[in-house]
């Protein structure tokens, strides 16, 4: 008989999927792991299934890695041998084509390397066994995990929510059988809620709850206080502390049902708790970190430049933890500007635009600017965060990694590459910039530069626009030396002089200038194709 899904969060096991099977399957030889997890059932006629393969998998073979070369002893040792290392739970050897019966070397194999074997007859295709795997996952089990996602998804929006103490409360009543009650340091009620029908957490006044709360804010480490009372709905009456980061009790969960929890029941109550923890910590020691270093900052802002070492490691500490760290450590600047219009304030207001950027970042350091926003984290914003901010319709200016110190010429740095951002529509780390005139500009707006200063070539013959453009990129390239230039070209001195001067005539530009060198310089280098001769004006990227 199959447990109860709701009891029981286990995978499903070993032994469940071999009762569920066929009566025509044989168990040839049993390991002794029933009760082992099933991660997934796999079909391979590969000799070396192993690198594809998972720990907990039926591995189901006809057999193709055992004919021929692969039909002898310490073959078929070497094969079980493999699966025992990558952690397989069995072996099914499926009769027909190949095999009449399960070769006697690969019994003798999964017996001394303890591998369960099940012989599978023809009449029972391998996307049946499959099938009936599956079956399994979509009952008891599976359900619960699902269910417990979905209870996960409502606990979050509880904590992004106006009143997230009180919401986080209702959502745990509303998922498990208990009333709650929520406590602060001081043993006052800042919050309850109880499961529809029961009104147990009117019933159940603070003051009884006295001895099992004294209790959870005298002690110290994770534990669960128990008691018990005669009230409906009291029968187990359970606690759990709210502990800082330093094991600082800031509060306590106090819970009441009529009978014990399920193992499912228990894992979104921990859940529950793990975000009290963190909301208390934020409202507590956690929000405390950044008030004191902007009073510090403000009232003695030489203290960065001029303070004390014992001083600059006292601010060093706060601002990590203002930014969700345990200690020091490299800090980037985040820059974050709207990729399609100009920015506004969120839909949902201010307050949840913040609360969005801190919890994405990990940071209490966010400030909201007229440009968007601007963020010091000490995450390096990888590839998945940086998406994930990008879907919400944002483009990101990622700062080089910095120390408390530098983060004033790290925010510079950022901003100079804001309007690039906000013209190219593409976000830009810091890191990945070179740092010259050419690589500030970008490519948008030197594509731009060039079309604009270079038009009246590049509305030439193709051939013609080669040719002029590749003698004065090279001219330009010597610094207007005539020998040079014509030595790198290959042409006569005269000659390329000749044609810097009609280049000057046709762009109207004084080409003495070392203003308008360096401008056509710098455009040139957005001027695809020189080196071979064939340029051409690169599409927007």
């Amino acid at each position: 008989m199959q447990p109860d899904a709701a009891d029981h969060l286990d995978a499903v096991t070993l032994g469940q999927f071999l009762a569920a099977l066929p009566r025509d399957l044989r168990v040839l030889h049993d390991a002794g792991n029933s009760s082992a997890p099933l991660r997934w059932v796999e079909p391979s006629e590969l000799e070396d299934p192993t690198p594809y393969l998972l720990d907990g998998e039926f591995v189901l073979t006809a057999g193709l890695p055992f004919l021929d070369a692969g039909g002898t002893k310490e073959r078929a040792e070497a094969y079980v041998r493999r699966l025992v290392g990558a952690g397989v739970a069995a072996l099914g050897f499926g009769l027909e084509p190949y095999f009449d019966d399960v070769p006697d070397h690969v019994m003798s194999a999964c017996q001394t390397h303890q591998l369960t074997l099940v012989q599978i007859p023809s009449s029972v295709p391998f996307a049946a066994i499959g099938l009936e795997f599956s079956q399994l996952l979509e009952s008891g089990n599976a359900r619960v995990f699902r269910q417990l996602a979905e209870t996960n998804r409502r606990l979050m929006r509880a904590v992004l929510s106006a009143r997230p103490e009180h919401e986080l409360l209702s959502a745990l009543a509303q998922q498990v059988p208990v009333w709650a009650q929520l406590f602060g340091a001081d043993g006052r009620v800042r919050a309850r809620a109880a499961a529809a029908g029961t009104g147990a957490a009117a019933a159940v006044e603070p003051s009884a709850l006295h001895p099992i709360l004294k209790r959870l804010l005298a002690g110290n480490g994770p534990r669960v206080e128990t008691d018990s009372f005669p009230t409906d709905g009291s029968a187990f009456v359970f606690g759990h502390p709210l502990r800082s980061t330093r094991d600082a009790t800031l509060g306590a969960l106090i819970l009441g049902t009529d009978k014990p929890l399920t193992p499912a029941q228990n894992s979104v109550v921990s859940s529950v708790v793990g975000l009290l923890e963190l909301l208390v910590r934020q409202r507590t020691s956690g929000s405390l970190a950044p008030s004191q270093l902007a009073t510090a900052l403000l009232l003695r802002p030489e203290s960065l430049a001029s303070g004390s070492s014992r001083r600059l490691n006292v601010l060093r500490d706060l601002l990590a933890q203002s930014v969700s760290g345990t200690r020091s450590g490299a800090l980037r600047v985040i820059q974050g500007v709207r990729a399609d219009v100009a920015p506004t304030a969120s839909a949902d207001g201010p307050v949840r635009e913040l609360l969005q950027w801190r919890r994405l970042f990990d940071t209490k350091m966010v400030e909201l600017t007229e440009y968007g926003f601007a963020a010091v984290t000490r995450f390096k914003v990888d590839d998945t965060l940086l998406h994930e901010v990008e879907d919400l319709g944002w483009r990101l200016v990622v700062g080089d990694p910095t120390e408390m110190a530098g983060l004033p010429a790290a925010y510079q740095r950022a901003a100079s590459l804001r309007s690039r951002v906000q013209a190219s529509g593409e976000s830009v780390r810091v890191d990945d910039v070179t740092w010259s005139v050419a690589g500030l500009l970008g490519r948008s707006a030197g594509t731009m530069l060039a079309a604009r200063l270079l038009e009246p070539v590049l509305a030439q013959e193709p051939d013609r626009i080669s040719s002029q453009l590749f003698v004065l990129k090279s001219w330009l390239g010597e610094n207007g030396n005539w020998d040079a230039s014509a030595k790198a070209l290959g042409m006569h001195r005269n000659s390329v002089r000749r044609q810097i001067n009609a280049l000057a005539e046709l762009l109207a530009m004084d080409l003495g200038s070392a203003q308008v060198r360096a401008e056509l310089w710098i455009a040139l280098q957005y001027v695809d194709g020189l080196e071979d001769g064939g340029p051409q004006m690169p599409q927007d990227r």
